[in-house]
């Protein structure tokens, strides 16, 4: 079984956007759909990866709980320096999850999601 797709709770769709296109550096199309706003995340063109969306609608509530969410980064410690500039917050630094599986840090993202980060070096 793999992970095909994720969606990233928001309450301000344009704040949102913002966040993440700046602590990535990338390019979020919005979507209408009905009464539900998506801004997609560009896929990573890597074959069997997974891709998402951050998603506006009332049904959909931000949280620090629950699933945590990796996003796979050459730089973790770049990206974390990014997040408090633009309303996130870090709460965990950079640091080796072991020698075989790499590194790891954790954000608060502007709509106040916990989002994690890895790499391998």
């Amino acid at each position: 079984m793999k992970v095909t797709w994720f969606e990233i709770p928001v309450k301000d769709m344009d704040r949102a956007i913002s966040f993440y296109e700046e602590i990535f550096e990338i390019s979020i199309a919005q979507h209408q759909f009905g009464d539900t706003l998506m801004g997609w995340l560009p896929p990573s063109g890597e074959e069997g990866a997974a891709t998402g969306t951050l998603i506006l609608q009332e049904s959909y509530i931000p949280s620090k709980e629950g699933v945590l969410l990796y996003f796979e980064t050459s730089d973790i410690t770049l990206v974390l320096d990014r997040v408090s500039d633009r309303g996130g917050q870090v709460i965990l630094e950079k640091r080796q999850i072991s020698e075989t599986h790499g590194y790891m840090g954790v954000f608060i993202d502007s709509e106040g999601n916990r989002i994690a980060l890895h790499s391998v070096a």
